[in-house]
This record gives structure tokens, sequence and C-alpha cells, in this order.
């Protein structure tokens, strides 16, 4: 917790996960416009870089490491937002990876299920107990979840591929998956955020829960693992033009957009949003309810063997 200053009586505060690079980075200055911002990140030097850069434009922030891959680690980074006391009008779970190769967490679990599903989950489990009542409750997800969703299965997505937590962790999925390597993963991880607010929203009626699909973003961080040409062209070519071109977006636009929606106190719980800020639909499997309390239930089971420091 890197900063002195103290939240004034009355103000609201922030919390985002993932505010180093690309949408996070972008989102973390737009919240600072509207209160106190919590970051919360797995690098304390780039941490301090956005905390000053919103410090330099007359906003508030503290910052709290955690790494999300690392369940104990995110937990250990929700009780330190907890001990912080802010009047904590809403959390933005953004922290993501998309890599290439296959890695493995902390945990020897498969290493983007667990940054991108796990480790939110088990941040946002630990600091409900000390949100208040009507706080929002908002989740970077992505519609490559739907095997149905054409630009993504253009991309070589094919959907999520669940078959159970346990395999998840395993990096085991589905059979009629994607070539791409980690393709697979992160639609399954993304699944299990939006399965993960449908399943809140129910659960916990006195918070507020969202999904946010940021639409296809050229200029953010996820693509870190292409080549140099490849992430010029995305940054300085691509990026621009995207807010042009349907279901695509880019840092600037998408953290408006996000902001948005995550600081509107009208929001309706269990609303699936697209990168316009409009509501959309999941896929067929994500909208039985069936499917998304089981989703949970397995991912709280599989949890429960990484015990509590």
């Amino acid at each position: 917790m890197a900063d002195n200053f103290q939240a004034d009586a009355g103000e609201r505060a922030w919390v985002i996960t993932g505010p180093t690079a690309g949408i996070g980075r972008r989102t973390a200055l737009e919240l600072a416009k509207h209160g106190t911002v919590v970051l919360v990140g797995r690098n304390p030097v780039k941490l301090d870089e956005v905390m000053h850069e919103i410090h330099a434009a007359a906003g508030r922030a503290f910052t709290v490491v955690g790494d999300l891959s690392d369940i104990l680690s995110a937990r250990h980074a929700a009780g330190e937002v907890a001990e912080l006391d802010l009047p904590i009008a809403g959390v933005l779970n953004n922290a993501g990876a998309m890599s290439a190769q296959p890695f493995t967490s902390v945990q020897g679990w498969d290493g983007i299920f667990a940054t991108d599903h796990l480790g939110p989950f088990a941040f946002t489990e630990a600091l409900l107990p000390s949100l208040d009542d009507g706080t929002h409750v908002a989740f970077i997800v992505s519609a490559v979840e739907d095997p149905e969703r054409k630009p993504a299965v253009a991309s070589g997505f094919r959907g999520a591929r669940y078959i159970s937590a346990e395999a998840s962790a395993r990096g085991q999925w589905a059979p009629g998956g994607s070539k791409n390597p980690g393709f697979d993963a992160y639609a399954t991880a993304k699944q299990g955020n939006l399965a993960t607010v449908l399943a809140f929203t129910r659960e916990f009626s006195r918070l507020r829960f969202t999904a946010i699909e940021p639409g296809f973003n050229p200029g953010s961080d996820l693509g870190r693992d292409a080549a140099l040409p490849l992430r010029l062209l995305a940054k300085y070519v691509l990026s621009p033009l995207a807010p042009r071109i349907k279901y695509w977006s880019n840092p600037t636009t998408a953290a408006r957009v996000i902001t948005r929606i995550l600081t509107d106190p009208s929001a309706a719980s269990g609303v699936y949003y697209d990168e316009k800020g409009m509501p959309m639909e999941g896929s067929e499997q994500i909208r039985n309810i069936e499917f998304q309390d089981r989703f949970v239930a397995e991912t709280r089971a599989l949890l429960a063997e990484v015990p509590v420091a």
C-alpha cells in the first residue's frame, strides 16, 4: 500500500485488478475521475507508475500487490483491500492472461485458467464480506466462450471446452477444441467468469454483478506474446481503427464503456454487456442455470484444496 492519502468522507472507492497495462490501465485512469482507486496487481513498480500518474492528475490511489494466478496471493490481496477500510462502490475483475505457451500456476494448475478464473473467483469471494450492500462487482469476460460466435470462430476459437474445474486446472478440455495453444483455456476461463456473475447474482442479492465484453482489442496487452511486428501493427494501425469495426474496440474506448457501466448506480445485476455497453447473451451452455451453478460449485470445491494461510 504505497500512498498516504485518506479518502474524503463520502468519497467512493473503486478496486481494479490488472491495472498496469492495456484496458486495465486506461480504466484505472478513468475510474480515478470518480473517486479513490485501489490498484491490485503483481508488479509493484508498474503499480506505482499508475498510482503516480493518477496523483499527477490530482486523483487518489492505493496499491495492493497480489498475483491473481496464485490463490493464496489473491486471497491475501483481498484482505489488504479490506484493511484499507475504504467506501468501496465497485470492484472490477480485469486481470487476465492469454499465453501462446502453456504455463502452470504456483498451485501447479493451468496458468491461464488459474489467472483468468480461479484467482479472480478467490479474490472476489474473499472480498465479498467486506463489501457494503449495493456494491457493484464486474468481471471482464469474453464472447469467445460461445462456439457460435462467428468472429471468435474465425480467429481460431471453438468456444469453452469445460469438463470440470479439476480437469480445467489440469489443462484438460472437452474434445473438438482449438488447434491454437491456450485458446481453450482462455475461452473456458472466461466462461467461468460469466458463470460466476450469473450465479452470484442469484446467491448474493445484496450486491450487483455484471459481465463486460470489451470487444476485440488489438491494442490490449493480451497480445504481448506475439511477434514484435504484429504487436506494432496492432498498437499503431489496428487499434486506432478498431472502434469503427463491429465487435472491435481499443483500450481507451473500452475503458470509457467499462467505467460508465461500473459507476452507473442504476445498472441492473446479472447483465452481460457488449463492447458498446449494450446487453447481450452468452452461449447456450452458459445460459443454463444448472451449468452455472455446477461451474461455481466445482470451482469452490477445487479452491477448498488450497488451505487458508
